[in-house]
């Protein structure tokens, strides 16, 4: 089991032992986008959803607050998401922090749950309490960044995604909202041009109304072959 332990503005610390990851998938709110990037990924070869939008059930250890990822091969790549993560019962205990759902991209064509389940879900080490941003959570941007060179590949706001109230509501119907349960949203389109299959990947949340900042950020190790 995994412990995630996140430093609030205030200066407290929250802490849980996850006992459940889910991974949002097709999450974005204009849904013929969503079905434009289906057919996209279809002709690559990745099999289209039975349904949209869903969740992904996680191995819990793969909820990680590490800087350093290593892979099975070099095709392996990040997404900016956010996170929320469940810390105790009250409307207060539910946090928000930047993630990057790592995802096999070789293995992603024969399932996308198995591709989910092979790399971690990599959080920031900070997070917000979700009741006091999500006056303003549309306007918090999502911003990746890839290689040392810190090359921008995606970057966007959290109103392209659905909100948080969306998901926490399914987790609720579905008895799945407890402590220890951590989400991640699903990602924003990727920027033409930088290459995914970086050897660092970077994500922040972006606060415009407070002007603060969440950024997790960690490299990306290729495993030796076997032996």
């Amino acid at each position: 089991m995994s412990a995630l332990s996140f430093e609030l503005p205030d200066g407290t610390v929250a802490a849980t032992e996850v006992t459940q990851v889910f991974n949002a998938g097709w999450a974005g709110r204009d849904r013929e986008q969503v079905q434009a990037h289906i057919d996209e990924l279809a002709e690559l070869g990745v099999p289209a959803p039975e349904r949209t939008p869903c969740l992904y059930p996680v191995s819990p250890y793969l909820a990680r607050q590490t800087s350093l990822v290593r892979a099975q091969h070099a095709r392996t790549s990040g997404e900016a998401e956010w996170a929320l993560v469940v810390t105790g019962p009250g409307p207060d205990d539910v946090l928000l922090t930047s993630a990057c759902d790592h995802t096999d991209r070789e293995l992603e064509v024969h399932g996308v749950a198995w591709s989910k389940n092979a790399a971690p879900d990599v959080l920031a080490r900070r997070a917000w309490r979700l009741s006091d941003v999500l006056g303003h959570m549309d306007e918090i941007r999502i911003v990746g960044r890839v290689g040392h060179e810190r090359a921008l590949i995606q970057d966007g706001t959290c109103a392209e995604l659905l909100p948080p109230t969306y998901w926490l509501d399914v987790l609720r119907r579905a008895g799945l909202h407890r402590p220890g349960t951590v989400l991640l949203s699903g990602t924003i389109p990727m920027v033409k041009g930088p290459d995914q299959f970086a050897s660092r990947w970077e994500t922040a949340l972006v606060d415009p109304v407070t002007g603060e900042e969440i950024v997790s950020a960690y490299d990306v190790e290729v495993l030796p072959a076997p032996l």
